[in-house]
């Protein structure tokens, strides 16, 4: 009986994650073959309309001043700025400082607009801006972005087709070469822009609004409810309740917009925990809305659920581990045959093949090396980020964290000011929770060793790695590695 419930245990999150892995191959298949097809590029409007520039601000005192500088440069002829600025610290002062500088034509474009609470956070915030924005067309831009110049240009022209509600661009990573860590942000991030987004674009799939570097239509925005503070991902909401009224997104994968990865861990799990729960509270509001909308095909519907469900996955990775070693025990006391159990270790080549899709020009062995860096990150951030989830799907509420950005690019960049803001970070009670999974893993690869559990010793040894890594940093943000 306990062989089989630990059976059950293992098998029900590893059905999951396999049944994931198939759709991530899928998308990588229709990113393939998409590649092969030329994307229509509208020509110019006729008459240009008007775009508003949000700009988003919560003390952002080290990124604001070159934000501001370099959407100045932007060369589409109408468009204006709302600096929606929520800062309690010097951010405020700088954007007014900033902007003095600015030749008098172009400074009068920017409006700065502070409020003197958070209420919504960043929807909030734009939210009250959007009634007072005079664009058609709203773009918006967190502060650790740097549009091209020609951003609006390239993008406008796809709204000549009034369906079309959002445009999105792809990010790119202006210090992705900064850290070990960088380089596994950029890694996760560049197949989410690539295959996810280009995948379900290519296979008539919703796709998301990335919350950055891209274009609403204003009354796509009104039409789908306008922005909501009751998910952390307002982004991903916004965009499921617009394609849901049948509005069209379009996603360019060709126009990028650099932007700063965050350095320290305690930056990447305040951002992790609020992606993870934001989605889950996603997946929570819009499941039913999706299930009863006879509006989308099925295909839609069930890429959609799985694209929702997404960040529940860590659930299945920590449970997956945490059942492992103790069903190897047992295994031979299970009243069936489960030896097919082995035949699902084809998930590491699905997951091998998606990935190296996105970013085979690494060649073979440096992305050999990036993979596995990147799923031992992962596996160590699943027990925090399953957290997430699970609160998420209480109904428990949080803040909105935003991830603090220092203008942080060349390895050199360490300057003492900025880097007393990450020692500043205090370690959380969950810190000692992963301590207790580090040594339970630990554990688990040691007796792998002495009882000849050799096909568990990888997965364990991620688990380990993973976790052993992320509490050294956490505690010596210093000790990054470099």
């Amino acid at each position: 009986m306990w062989a089989t419930f630990l059976f059950i245990g293992y098998l029900f999150p590893l059905l999951i994650l396999i049944s994931y892995s198939l759709v991530q191959a899928i998308l990588a298949f229709r990113y393939q073959r998409s590649r092969q097809q030329n994307q229509r590029i509208p020509p110019p409007f006729e008459t240009l309309p008007w775009v508003t520039i949000q700009l988003p601000l919560y003390n952002e005192r080290f990124v604001v001043e070159r934000l501001i500088r370099q959407i100045a440069l932007q060369d589409y002829p109408h468009w204006d700025v709302q600096i929606l600025d929520d800062s309690t610290d010097e951010t405020t002062q700088i954007v007014a400082s900033t902007l003095a500088t600015l030749p008098s034509s172009i400074a009068q474009r920017f409006a700065l607009l502070h409020r003197e609470n958070r209420i919504g956070f960043k929807a909030g915030a734009l939210a009250w801006g959007l009634p007072q924005a005079k664009g058609e067309f709203i773009a918006i831009f967190d502060a650790d972005f740097l549009p091209q110049p020609d951003f609006l240009t390239r993008l406008i022209p796809h709204f000549q087709d009034a369906s079309v509600g959002v445009v999105q661009s792809r990010w790119g990573h202006l210090n992705e070469n900064y850290s070990l860590f960088t380089q596994l942000q950029a890694f996760g991030l560049n197949a989410h822009f690539t295959i996810e987004q280009q995948g379900r674009q290519a296979g008539g799939n919703f796709i998301n609004f990335n919350g950055t570097a891209g274009i609403w239509r204003k009354t796509t925005i009104q039409d789908a409810g306008g922005w909501s503070a009751d998910t952390l991902t307002e982004d991903l909401d916004l965009s499921y309740r617009a394609q849901m009224k049948g509005w069209k997104f379009v996603y360019r994968e060709d126009v990028v917009s650099p932007a700063e990865l965050p350095v320290t861990l305690p930056a990447i799990r305040a951002q992790q925990y609020r992606w993870m729960k934001g989605g889950a509270e996603c997946f929570r509001k819009a499941l039913p809305l999706l299930w009863k909308n006879k509006q989308i095909t099925q295909n839609q519907r069930w890429h959609g659920i799985a694209h929702l469900f997404n960040s529940s996955l860590f659930l299945g990775v920590w449970l997956t581990g945490i059942f492992s070693l103790p069903l190897a025990y047992e295994f031979q006391n299970l009243p069936f045959d489960a030896s097919w159990l082995g035949f699902f270790q084809f998930n590491w080549i699905v997951l091998a093949y998606f990935y190296w899709t996105s970013q085979n020009n690494l060649g073979f062995f440096p992305f050999l090396w990036r993979f596995l860096a990147f799923l031992t990150l992962m596996m160590g951030l699943s027990i925090h980020n399953s957290l997430a989830v699970w609160e998420a799907y209480r109904g428990k509420k949080s803040p909105f964290i935003r991830t603090p950005k220092f203008n942080l690019i060349g390895k050199t960049d360490l300057m003492p000011s900025r880097w007393e803001v990450y020692k500043a970070q205090t370690a959380s009670p969950l810190l000692w929770i992963e301590l207790a999974f580090a040594l339970y893993f630990s554990l688990a690869c040691y007796l792998d060793v002495v009882l000849g559990f050799w096909g568990l010793i990888p997965f364990h040894g991620m688990f380990a790695l993973g976790l052993w890594t992320l509490l050294y940093t956490s505690f010596v943000p210093q000790g990054i590695p470099r």
